[in-house]
């Protein structure tokens, strides 16, 4: 795929931490002699993911002003994130998460947040001015759990809405901070009838319908009318597509995985330069699947090494992969 010049503008907003991975896979938090610092957190993932693709990002959140605070600025910075929408919190520290990785380089979390910095931010802290250059606006669900960041996150989709930029929602369910499971599927389903685009994985699917993700009615239970395009990953199997006009599978890429982390968000990320460049893509199955199976590769390439910002791949390493499965 070709990145123009300048790519229109993605803004990713929610959560930024810092993740602490065992330096061994397949042990417990509490046999693990070692952590690795890895940055984290979906929306944040996604702005790097795009940028590093070649596309444009910019990245809206709250982080303490403490090292890890500037450390994952800089970060963003560094990936050629617009950090200008970056709070800091003078009070509250950024966010922990301690990963467990399995032998199959799945993951649990166990999560410091007391409040953490990401949950404070406040709707007048929102920079919407950097919001309404955006072409997409992008989120999850963890900034709604807690006030004021619903407050806030309620305001930036709606001002967003309002000046005709799409929505993308991927509400990557993290249960542990949920005051309960309903509460999760409460949370997450209060925002879902606003999206334009919605990115679930075959397990979410599973538990916000409480059914058989491999069913298509049980999918299509998450249909609304708003929507212009479903996408449910199936991680190395791949993904199935649903628009208003048609509906699909595109097949997955089999590589080595050593950790899953951040796997949804650099296909996220593909998939909103995808289009964030051409928004015809929702009417075009021919342009959604060359899309898909980008996006694919980025996830793919992503799970074989540990971390989720330092994996994300480059435009060329995607179409590498792209095209030696072509070349089969």
């Amino acid at each position: 795929m070709t990145i123009t010049s300048k790519s229109p503008l993605v803004v990713a907003f929610g959560e930024m931490l810092i993740d602490f991975v065992p330096d061994s896979a397949g042990v417990s938090l509490a046999e693990s002699t070692g952590f690795l610092k890895a940055p984290g957190g979906a929306p944040a993932n996604v702005a790097c993911a795009i940028t590093k693709l070649g596309g444009n990002s910019a990245f809206i959140g709250k982080v303490g002003d403490d090292e890890f605070g500037h450390m994952l600025v800089d970060i963003l910075k560094k990936n050629g994130v617009n950090s200008e929408g970056v709070c800091f919190d003078a009070h509250a520290r950024t966010a922990l998460a301690f990963v467990t990785l399995k032998k199959n380089g799945e993951r649990e979390f166990m999560f410091y947040r007391n409040p953490s910095a990401d949950m404070l931010l406040t709707e007048s802290e929102l920079n919407m001015g950097l919001i309404k250059q955006a072409k997409i606006f992008h989120y999850g669900s963890i900034s709604l759990i807690s006030e004021p960041c619903r407050s806030a996150h309620m305001a930036a989709m709606k001002a967003a809405k309002e000046a005709g930029i799409l929505l993308s929602y991927d509400p990557n369910v993290r249960l542990p901070l949920w005051p309960s499971a309903q509460a999760a599927i409460d949370g997450i389903k209060s925002i879902w009838n606003h999206a334009d685009f919605i990115k679930v994985s075959d397990d979410e699917v599973g538990f916000l319908t409480q059914g058989d993700a491999e069913k298509e009615d049980v999918v299509l239970s998450l249909w609304h009318d708003n929507l212009k395009l479903l996408v449910v990953t199936d991680g190395e199997k791949g993904c199935r597509y649903f628009t208003k006009g048609f509906k699909g599978r595109v097949e997955g890429f089999s590589v080595q995985t050593v950790d899953t982390t951040g796997a949804g968000d650099a296909f996220v990320g593909a998939l909103l330069v995808s289009i964030a460049q051409d928004p015809s893509i929702f009417q075009d199955e021919g342009k959604l699947k060359e899309a898909l199976k980008y996006a694919n590769a980025c996830g793919a390439i992503c799970t074989t090494q540990k971390g989720a910002i330092p994996a994300l791949p480059t435009n060329s390493d995607a179409l590498d992969l792209v095209n030696k499965s072509k070349a089969k």
